[in-house]
Formats: structure tokens, C-alpha cells, sequence
């Protein structure tokens, strides 16, 4: 059978490896500089846990998990009728699947902070950089696994948490040397833009639509709304919304005409003119986008998007955005909380694209020295340096075989990048000075063991 992975799913060697560590590190080490704490969550969830977070379309992607040892069942005819029923429409049923794999990190951090409420300090910081799944059609930049990096503070109403995450995104980007355009928009506006075109009962309908305006254009957007049974009338007051071109400041004239009577919509204004004011001297590259909505269901107040501002594929790179009621639908109301996700997938693509990633990395192993030998008593030395050169925290490897000639050994450093030989034979070890090369110039020294490894730290 010829070895292949599912469709949507990839596979990473060393060298991969090296570069998304790369970008990782710099955004674990940002988080903890702001103070979020760390947590892990399952990789699946009761499905109940998931479904209708999402909106109804998010619902499609989740990927069930099939109960385990269903034909040990007792009750076959109804799995038979339950099976028949899902290939009809959309519907879950608990005979069939008690559980999923996670589909974002945030309903599953809301379900942990319910749980774990009694022992989190309030406002809770949490930061969490773990794999997600959605069964959707793969394509460049959209995969069916892939890694999601969490920020999100919960138990706080106050915006200077959205003006926190505003400076984690610019600096980690920053520090990626990645240009890039910082997007945000308020919930509350479109929530106030329903209300306004009497469309109450259809602001998911009129979210996710929006949301597709960079995929499907003006024009598939009003088809979509108008197959959602969205008025004429109505129509005709979004097309504002999504022909108007202009600065911050004329974009909010602009809101504040169409909805700032509206009292949900007088809030939300109220809330960007704050982000705007507060970030104006910070950050240079914060837009607002009146036709950023984020599908997802939970979003309530502020909404970020980020995109490269370089290169042919300029995919989201980061969403996120304030959430008033998330944990309410597991029993512990009003907890707002705010938060946004790095998607590290999709940041490593860009970068790629643009080569910016440094050359040292992947360029240069890992290991820092090899120890080569001639015989198992030479070898057996060499394993006693390694030792001290570990406990110096210096990656080193000696090489396995003791049956290579030195010229192969010297050939395997080489194909791996790894910077210094050290040669151990009879004579090194009588004397206690070793010969270490460096790979890249050829230049060759004789030190101690102490020496050798202050040289190479």
C-alpha cells in the first residue's frame, strides 16, 4: 500500500519544524510578557459542548467522532434509522456520536473556565497554542488541522484589554518582521444594522454574509442575503455599508448617520472612537473595516482580523474578538471576555512566500558538535565528553557506528549541518586535547574538554 495523509493535513521535517518553533517561541514569549498563563485542553469535546457556537454553517465543519463499538449494540434498529436520518439533513444525534474534535480553542477555554471558575483568579489570563480541526475543503492557506495560538482575558468589561491584545499583535508581528494591517470592527454596529434595516431576526444571516465580501464580492454577498429572505429595502440600506471607501475618521462619521440613534449602534461607536483614540499614537497600521463581521456566533463587541500587508497570498492571519456571554450557555453568566488567535499555519506560509525567515535557521543542525572515533574504545571515550558537553547544555551527538571510516562520518556532519567535529583517537585521549573543526571555514583547534566547550558556547 503507498503510504499517504488525509487531504487538508501535512507532515513537517526538521527543517520545517525549526521555522514554526521559530515563529512559536516568539509568540509564546510575547504572551507570557503580558501575563497570560498557560493551559492545555483535550483535543476532542462532548459534541454537545460544541455545536451551536459556531453559527450554522461553522456546525457543518466540526468533525464527529463515531461512538466506539457501536455494533456491540443492542438496539441496532435505532443506529440504523439515527444513520438513515443524517444523510437526510444536518442533525446529531448522540446514538450515533457523543463527541468531537475541538473546532476552535474558545469554547472549549469558556467550558474549562466554568469548570475550573472556583480555582482561576479573575480576570483570568490564559494563553494556549494547540491543534484544531474543521472538516472543510482544502485549499493554500485553509487546512482541516492546524495550529491556533489563544490569547484571551475573561472576567473584564474594560477595553484597555482590547488595547492590550492590539499591542501583542504589533509586537509579534513586529518581531517576525512581518508587515502587516491591523483590522477591527464592533459587533454592536452590526447588531445596530439590522435593527436599523428592521432585519432583528436576521443578524446572523447579515454577519455571515458580510464576512464574505473579500471572497464573493458586493455582488454575491447581496445574493446571499437576498436567498436569506433579506428585504429589497433592506438591501438597499447595507449598500453603504459595503461600497463606502474612506479614513477612520470619515468611516465613523459614516456609521454614526446610519446607526447612531440606535442605541446598541451609539455603544458601539462609542467603543471604536476609544480603540481609535487610545491606539492612534501607538499604531500606525490599526483600520478600521466596517465590513469585518467574523461569523462565529459568540462575538458580541470588538472584532480584530490581521493580514499581511506584503506578497500574493494574504490570508487571514489572525482573528479574534469580545465575547459577553460565552460561558452563560454552561451556566456561569455574564463573563465578558476578549481574546485573539494566531493562526501559525498560515503565518509560516507567508513567510515563506516572502523568505522571511532568518538563514541561520534550518541552515545550521540543531547539534552542535559531532564526535567522530576509530574503534568501540575511542568511541566509548567520546560518550563520556558528550556527557560534559550535555550538562554544558550542548546539543551533541556521537556517531553510532563504530565500523565507518572517519571520511563517512565527516560526510554525515556535513549532510547535516552540524558546525563542529571533534575526532577523539588514542592520542587525544592520552593527551586530553582534542581536535575540533569547524565545519564551515575548515579551521581545526586542539583544546581541552573545558576549552572546547566555552569555544563553542
Amino acid at each position: 500500500m503507498k503510504p499517504s495523509i488525509p487531504k487538508g493535513t501535512r507532515d513537517f521535517g526538521p527543517a520545517q519544524m525549526q521555522k514554526r518553533q521559530y515563529v512559536l517561541d516568539i509568540v509564546r514569549r510575547n504572551f507570557e510578557l503580558f501575563g497570560y498563563e498557560p493551559i492545555e485542553t483535550p483535543a476532542m469535546e462532548n459534541i454537545t459542548t460544541l455545536t451551536g457556537k459556531y453559527g450554522e454553517e461553522g456546525d457543518q465543519l466540526i468533525f464527529k467522532i463515531l461512538n466506539s463499538r457501536i455494533h456491540e449494540s443492542k438496539n441496532k434498529d435505532v443506529l440504523k434509522k439515527e444513520f438513515d436520518l443524517s444523510l437526510e439533513s444536518s442533525r446529531n444525534s448522540e446514538e450515533l456520536t457523543e463527541k468531537a474534535l475541538r473546532y476552535d480553542l474558545t469554547v472549549p477555554f469558556a467550558r474549562f473556565v466554568v469548570m475550573n471558575r472556583n480555582e482561576l483568579v479573575f480576570p483570568f489570563k490564559r494563553y494556549q497554542i494547540q491543534p484544531v480541526w474543521r472538516a472543510d475543503k482544502p485549499q493554500k492557506g485553509r487546512y482541516r488541522e492546524f495550529y491556533q495560538c489563544d490569547a484571551d482575558v475573561i472576567g473584564s468589561n474594560s477595553l484597555v484589554n482590547e488595547l492590550e491584545l492590539i499591542s501583542v499583535i504589533d509586537k509579534v508581528f513586529g518581531e517576525l518582521n512581518l508587515r502587516t494591517v491591523i483590522k477591527f470592527n464592533n459587533r454592536k454596529i452590526l447588531t445596530a444594522l439590522a435593527e436599523v434595516i428592521n432585519e432583528p431576526t436576521k443578524i446572523i444571516d447579515i454577519t455571515v454574509a458580510i464576512d464574505k465580501l473579500d471572497k464573493i464580492g458586493k455582488d454575491g454577498v447581496n445574493k446571499e442575503l437576498n436567498e436569506k429572505g433579506i428585504s429589497l429595502s433592506a438591501l438597499e440600506q447595507l449598500q453603504p455599508i459595503l461600497d463606502f471607501k474612506g479614513n477612520n475618521s470619515e468611516k465613523t462619521e459614516m456609521l454614526r448617520k446610519i446607526v447612531g440613534n440606535n442605541e446598541a449602534g451609539k455603544t458601539g461607536i462609542e467603543e471604536i472612537e476609544y480603540l481609535l483614540s487610545q491606539s492612534s499614537t501607538q499604531f500606525s497600521k490599526i483600520e478600521l473595516d466596517i465590513t469585518l463581521a467574523r461569523g462565529l456566533n459568540y462575538y458580541t463587541g470588538t472584532i480584530f482580523e490581521v493580514k499581511a500587508a506584503a506578497g500574493n497570498f494574504t490570508p487571514s492571519i489572525l482573528g479574534g474578538g469580545r465575547y459577553d456571554d460565552l460561558t452563560g450557555i454552561f451556566d456561569l453568566p455574564n463573563m465578558s471576555g476578549v481574546g485573539i488567535s494566531f493562526g501559525i499555519d498560515r503565518i509560516y506560509d507567508v513567510m515563506e512566500e516572502l523568505n522571511l525567515f532568518p538563514e541561520s535557521i534550518s541552515k545550521t543542525s540543531l547539534t552542535k558538535v559531532l564526535f567522530t572515533h576509530f574503534d568501540e574504545e575511542t568511541q566509548k571515550h567520546c560518550l563520556t565528553l558528550a556527557s560534559q558537553l550535555r550538562d554544558g547544555n550542548i546539543a551533541c551527538e556521537v556517531y553510532p557506528d563504530v565500523t565507518k571510516k572517519l571520511g563517512k562520518q565527516f560526510d554525515f556532519a556535513n549532510k547535516k549541518n552540524i558546525p563542529f567535529v571533534c575526532t577523539v583517537g588514542s592520542n587525544e585521549m592520552n593527551s586530553g586535547e582534542y581536535a575540533l573543526k569547524n565545519m564551515a571555514t575548515g579551521d581545526q583547534f586542539k583544546l581541552n574538554i573545558k576549552d572546547l566547550i566555552m569555544f563553542v558556547k
